[in-house]
Parts: structure tokens; C-alpha cells; sequence
């Protein structure tokens, strides 16, 4: 029976765990939160914070773990290479992870090997970054340099406000950091979705249009729609800069998450490159997709199991993932759908029952449910995904902003 590490028990980091325990594996989770889901699937739980490196090693030390897998977290993925580093586990070097799951190191990293890069520098001091927000123009983008999920970052519009953003960022930056950067212009969609190493080539990857709700916090993702439907040429570009950051890096093996933009001359520009499966669902609905399942090559890769069956796959179908949220700070009451909507619900899940306290969306913190969709076409998928104020709505009472 191998033993096996889970850094983080959310309820989006579920499905690894149940995919170790069907493969009757011994399963341990750790993170600061008891009440996580995930603590009750494990065998064992221990409440240990996953971003402690020294901490969660000593834990895995002394239960003689054969892998560790940090999913769907940015903040847990360097835990994690720490922990495999030192104990000799199926991992990827410490400073590639830190690297890429930290805005500041990876912004630095782009430019000095000659990738697109927006003009960017990190301050632990406002007066230095409002300097620099001045000469970059308006707008700029404010963000944490070691958070996730879009949580704690501005489109800055006016210097007025960088107060009130850069505290924002710094209430959500654990290195008490904040990047400023310019804001570049992207055409069409913004990318996200999975990839997969294997054995330092990227074995695998299916990208989607991102979705963005203009009604709240217009920066933070509400769904991806698979499969993107940008030019294969242009992806071919992201295919070819993925690999060649990942030889520079060092990358072996595992999930990494995307976030991409070209621009309107056809250049291509990394926003993120997350060392880990992405939340938001993506592994669920790349699945269906394709009938790849990266929730069980994520465990397998960390276990040392051959992952050499893994290789593209098209997507069939129009799938996406969708973020259950409120456009209003108040009590939640029900959950309302259209009666077109109930037809494309693949999976649910609500976390919320009447009565509990939600906010207005800003962040991945601001979940109050998933959905699994099904479409009938691209142009439909499309159309719902970017208005779905007209099919799901959180009522919510008591409203206020």
C-alpha cells in the first residue's frame, strides 16, 4: 500500500484523493483548516499549514510518505518540490516550482530569457510602487505575488486608488509583496487550461476560453469553455514556448495549469504558468472532453508510476466549467435556472444552504458552488457562457455592497 501525501483537503481538492483511495493507496491530508472535506476521506489528517515547507516535511518524514501531491494550489505547489526534494520523491526542482508559482520571480524569469513580458516590478513599500505605477500610465494591474485565484487583484484605472488596491494585494500576499505591471491587451479570449509532463515533454495539454463576469469582479475567471477556439497555429506557438520554458526550467513531471493571452500582432504572452491541476474544475471537464484523465496521472506521477500512456487527445464536444457566484454581499436564499439552463447541467455541487453569509465575487474565496455544462454547439456555448446572468442567479437576501 503506498502512502501518499495530499497538501490541501478542499472541496475542489477532492478528486485526487478519492482516485487514491479507489486505488487503495493510503491516503494522508494536512492543511490549517480541520473542517476540510477531504479530512474525512483520508485515513489520517493532521493540521499542518501546506505553505510551512519545514513542517510538512518533518510530517512526511516521520509517516515515511512515497508521494506528495499538492493539487489545485498554487500556495502548496513549492511545499510539495521542497518535501519531494529532499526526500528523493517523483518531484520537479524546488526553484523551478518557487519560480513559477511566484508572480515576481516568474515575471523576472520571462524576461531574462527572452519571452513576451508586460513591463513589471515588485514592492514591499506603496511610495516606490505608486512611483512606478506613474511611470507605467494608467492602467496597470496590481497584484500579490504569491496568491491565487485572482484573489487581491486590480485593474487600476486611477492613481487615486492604488491605496486601496495595494493594500487589497497585500492582504492576500504571504511575502507581503505586491506586483505592479502594465496591462497588455489581448485579442479575443483569454486562454486557460491542464497540460501534463512527462519525463521533461509536454505530454499533454487542452486549452480553453476563459470566462470573465463583467457584473462583479471582471479579473476573476467564472468558467472555462474547452476546447479554445483560437488558430491551431497560434497554439502551436504556446505548445512550442511552454516546452521551451519548461527545458529551462528544469520541469520533469506533472500537471501545470495555464493562463494566455496574444495579442492583436499574433504574439504570444504567458500570465501564468502554475505549477499544478487547475482548479475552477478543469481536470473534470478535460475528461469528459477527451477521456484523459489527469486526476489520475497527477497521482500516479507523484507515485513514480509509468505515466508513458499519456499523449494529445483532441476534445469532442463543447464543454465547460462554470463558478457558482453572487453578484451581491448578503444571505444566500436559493439558486435559480433557467428552464434552458437545466438542460446543459452535466454535474452540480452547492456549498451554500439558505441563510449562510456570501459576498459579492472577487476571488476563488468567493465560490459558492460548481457546475459541469454540456453544450450543443461553439456559438451557444459561447453566448451562455459570456451572459450567464440570464441562466443562474444566487438570490441572495439583505443585500448590500
Amino acid at each position: 500500500m503506498k502512502r501518499i501525501l495530499f497538501l490541501g483537503a478542499a472541496p475542489t481538492q477532492l478528486p485526487p484523493i478519492r482516485y487514491a483511495l479507489e486505488q487503495g493507496h493510503y491516503v494522508i491530508t494536512c492543511d490549517y483548516l480541520p473542517d476540510n472535506p477531504g479530512h474525512a476521506l483520508a485515513h489520517e489528517s493532521h493540521n499542518v499549514s501546506t505553505t510551512d515547507r519545514d513542517a510538512v516535511l518533518a510530517l512526511a518524514r516521520r509517516l515515511e510518505i512515497d508521494g506528495v501531491v499538492a493539487y489545485a494550489s498554487d500556495p502548496a505547489a513549492p511545499t510539495a518540490a521542497w518535501v519531494g526534494n529532499q526526500l528523493g520523491l517523483p518531484s520537479n526542482p524546488y526553484d523551478a516550482v518557487l519560480t513559477l508559482a511566484r508572480k515576481d520571480l516568474f515575471r523576472a524569469f520571462l524576461a531574462a530569457n527572452g519571452f513576451n513580458v508586460p513591463r513589471s516590478q515588485s514592492f514591499y513599500e506603496r511610495e516606490a510602487a505608486r512611483a512606478w505605477a506613474r511611470e507605467l500610465g494608467m492602467p496597470v494591474f496590481v497584484k500579490p505575488v504569491d496568491s491565487s485565484g485572482s484573489k487581491g487583484v486590480t485593474c487600476l484605472e486611477h492613481e487615486d486608488d492604488l491605496d486601496a488596491a495595494f493594500d487589497s494585494a497585500l492582504s492576500f500576499s504571504r511575502e507581503k509583496k505586491v506586483v505592479i505591471e502594465e496591462r497588455i491587451v489581448r485579442a479575443s479570449y483569454q486562454v486557460a487550461g491542464d497540460g501534463f509532463i512527462v519525463d521533461g515533454k509536454l505530454a499533454f495539454r487542452c486549452w480553453a476560453d476563459e470566462h470573465f463576469d463583467r457584473l462583479c469582479n471582471g479579473l476573476v475567471p467564472i468558467g472555462e469553455s474547452f476546447p479554445a477556439t483560437h488558430d491551431e497555429a497560434l497554439l502551436r506557438v504556446a505548445h512550442d514556448e511552454t516546452q521551451r520554458l519548461l527545458d529551462l526550467l528544469g520541469m520533469k513531471t506533472g500537471a501545470l495549469n495555464f493562463d494566455f493571452i496574444f495579442t492583436e500582432d499574433g504574439r504570444f504572452w504567458f500570465l501564468e504558468l502554475g505549477p499544478r491541476n487547475g482548479g475552477c474544475l478543469i481536470p473534470e471537464v478535460i475528461r469528459y472532453a477527451t477521456d484523459v484523465d489527469l486526476i489520475k496521472y497527477t497521482v500516479d506521477a507523484a507515485l513514480g508510476l509509468d505515466c508513458s500512456s499519456l499523449h494529445m487527445k483532441p476534445a469532442h464536444g463543447h464543454w465547460s466549467s462554470y463558478m457558482i457566484h453572487s453578484l451581491d454581499t448578503g444571505a444566500f436564499d436559493s439558486l435559480w435556472l433557467s428552464e434552458r439552463m437545466r438542460g446543459h447541467i452535466v454535474e452540480q455541487s452547492l456549498w451554500v444552504k439558505p441563510g449562510d453569509a456570501v459576498r459579492k465575487y472577487s476571488g476563488s474565496h468567493d465560490i459558492l458552488g460548481t457546475m459541469i455544462l454540456r453544450f450543443d454547439s461553439a456559438d451557444q456555448m459561447r453566448e451562455m457562457m459570456d451572459h450567464m446572468e440570464n441562466d443562474v442567479r444566487v438570490v441572495v437576501t439583505e443585500a448590500r455592497e
